[in-house]
C-alpha cells in the first residue's frame, strides 16, 4: 500500500471511528438515534436475545483485547504494514460495534428508575461526565497514536515509526485507568436500567477488568520496573482506593 493510501485509510477509519463514538453515547443513553440499548431493535424470546447480546458483547471482547496484545501485533504485522496496523485495529473495532449496535437485542423490562428530578439530573450529568472523560483521557497520552493517525501521517512524511512513551499526566496521576473509568460511570449512570442495560453495563464491566490487568502485563513487560512503580502508587481505577502514598511519575 502506498503511503498516501495509507494516509487516508487511517483518515477514513478515524472518521468512522467518530461516528461510531458519537452513535456508541446516544446507543447507551437511549436517545436522539433509531436503535438504541433498549428500542428500535428485533425482538424475540428471552433467552435467545440474551444469548445474542451476549455473543455480540463476546465478540466485541476478543477482538478489541485480543487485536491490542503484544503476541498478536508481532504475528499481526507480518501480513499488515506496520504503519497501518493501529488503523487496521480501528477498522475491526468499528466493524464489530456497528455489528452489535445493528444486531443488539432489546429487553426492556424495567429493573429500576429513578423518578426524582434531581436524580435523574445527577445520572444525566454523570453520564455526560463519563463520556467526557473517555475522550479527554485519551488526549492525555496520545490521541492521534492510539487511533492511528500519528503512525500514518509519520509514513507519509518519510519518517520512522515513533512508539509511544511512558508517560503520566493529569487524571493519570490519580488513576492509572481514567478511560476505563469513564465508561464505567457512563455505562451505569442512567434512570431508567432495563433488564438489557443491565447485561450490557456487567458485561462491560466484567470485560473492562479482565483488559486492565491483560493490558497491564504487556506496559509491565515494556516498561519493566518503571511500571511497576507507578502501579505500587497509583491506584487502577478508583481514586485514592490501593495506592501507596505519592502520584509523583516514578522515576
Amino acid at each position: 500500500m502506498s503511503r498516501i493510501l495509507s494516509f487516508l485509510y487511517g483518515l477514513v477509519n478515524y472518521v468512522v471511528f467518530l461516528g461510531v463514538f458519537l452513535y456508541a453515547i446516544a446507543f447507551v443513553g437511549d436517545f436522539w438515534v433509531p436503535k438504541t440499548i433498549n428500542s428500535g431493535g428485533p425482538t424475540g424470546a428471552f433467552w435467545s436475545s440474551l444469548l445474542i447480546n451476549a455473543g455480540l458483547l463476546g465478540l466485541f471482547a476478543v477482538q478489541h483485547s485480543g487485536m491490542a496484545r503484544r503476541g498478536f501485533k508481532q504475528w499481526w504485522t507480518d501480513i499488515i504494514p506496520e504503519p497501518i496496523e493501529r488503523s487496521t485495529y480501528v477498522l475491526f473495532s468499528n466493524a464489530v460495534l456497528i455489528l452489535l449496535f445493528w444486531q443488539w437485542r432489546p429487553l426492556t423490562d424495567m429493573l429500576w428508575q429513578v423518578d426524582a428530578a434531581w436524580g435523574q439530573y445527577v445520572l444525566w450529568g454523570l453520564f455526560g461526565l463519563g463520556w467526557t472523560l473517555v475522550l479527554v483521557a485519551t488526549f492525555m497520552i496520545s490521541h492521534m497514536h492510539l487511533f492511528g493517525l500519528q503512525q500514518v501521517h509519520e509514513h507519509v512524511q518519510g519518517e520512522a515509526l515513533s512508539a509511544p512513551e511512558f508517560q503520566v499526566t493529569g487524571l493519570y496521576r490519580y488513576v492509572r485507568h481514567p478511560l476505563n473509568l469513564g465508561f464505567l460511570i457512563a455505562f451505569w449512570s442512567t434512570p431508567e436500567m432495563t433488564l438489557g442495560h443491565l447485561v450490557f453495563a456487567l458485561a462491560t464491566t466484567g470485560y473492562i477488568f479482565i483488559a486492565m490487568v491483560l493490558e497491564e502485563q504487556d506496559l509491565i513487560a515494556r516498561f519493566g520496573a518503571r511500571y511497576r512503580r507507578y502501579r505500587e502508587r497509583v491506584p487502577m481505577i478508583v481514586p485514592g482506593l490501593g495506592s501507596t502514598g505519592t502520584s509523583e511519575e516514578p522515576a
